[in-house]
């Protein structure tokens, strides 16, 4: 297993023209391949792989195989990490991590998919495997990182989920039925406003992989239907995600005026 990617990689990755301009392209159109990569740079197709070699090392992008197809999909937590590092411990108090992390980005870990994800999420906690799932699945600790609402399931094969206001007893919008329960490694559900079919909704899926002394938790979510919930979900996961990290590594969240912020966007995407 290879340790979290080096914080000086990632400021070495983003120091070189070339490969932000491999950033900017996929965060204009992600789930590239290597030729069509390769169109938009005035370089040898050799010298764009050595430059996406160097970026999926620091963890800026995460390659995608489906049989002999490889994509490129965009991964900001690095971005995300270093912007709550640097430019946090300068008093800015409204950090704007909307802008820096909406994106779409597809999960390596999802190997069974038939297609590929829309939404890909890669971050790294120092947290064991158990303690990240049980942050992931305990409906009181997901109230703490998500805002006050609060996910409540079982989480075993076949059982359905709610996302929840005011905590367990709240109103939902947000549901879906568990496919995959495998404690502490994967959990895959079917995500949909209330309002919604069985059929209709998107599926998510958390793997949770030790690596050295900490946890690799990849998110990704297939078979979004529309353009505005994906826009949503770009916003939301991010905040959410970076608020687990937070709690899990020090024992509190992210301010609540970043929650005031993404809350009024993810509920209008996931009403549309």
């Amino acid at each position: 297993m290879l340790p979290q990617p080096d914080v000086n990689a990632v400021f070495k990755a983003l120091a070189d023209p070339p490969r932000r301009a491999l950033l900017d392209a996929l965060r204009r159109e992600n789930a590239q391949t290597l030729g069509e990569l390769c169109e938009g740079m005035s370089m040898a197709r050799q010298s764009v792989t050595k430059h996406l070699d160097l970026l999926v090392a620091a963890n800026l992008v995460v390659v995608v195989r489906k049989g002999r197809e490889r994509r490129h999909f965009l991964n900001p937590e690095p971005i995300h990490d270093i912007e709550r590092r640097w430019i946090r411990d300068f008093d800015r108090p409204h950090l704007d991590v909307l802008d820096v992390v909406k994106q779409r980005a597809e999960d390596s870990a999802m190997k069974e998919a038939e297609q590929f994800p829309d939404y890909m999420y890669v971050t790294y906690i120092r947290a064991s495997a158990e303690q990240v799932w049980d942050a992931l699945t305990d409906a009181d600790v997901t109230a703490i990182y998500w805002g006050g609402m609060a996910n409540v399931s079982g989480w075993e094969f076949g059982a359905s989920w709610t996302h929840r206001f005011d905590g367990r007893t709240g109103y939902y919008d947000i549901w879906g039925k568990v496919l995959e329960s495998d404690r502490p490694n994967r959990l895959v559900f079917t995500f949909q406003p209330a309002a919604q079919a069985l059929d209709a909704g998107s599926v998510v899926t958390y793997q949770i992989e030790p690596v050295v002394d900490a946890v690799k938790l990849t998110v990704s979510q297939t078979n979004v239907p529309s353009r505005e919930m994906l826009d949503g979900i770009s916003q939301g996961w991010p905040t959410v995600l970076a608020n687990l990290k937070s709690y899990l590594e020090t024992g509190t969240t992210l301010p609540s005026d970043i929650w005031q912020m993404q809350n009024a966007t993810e509920l209008t995407a996931t009403e549309n």
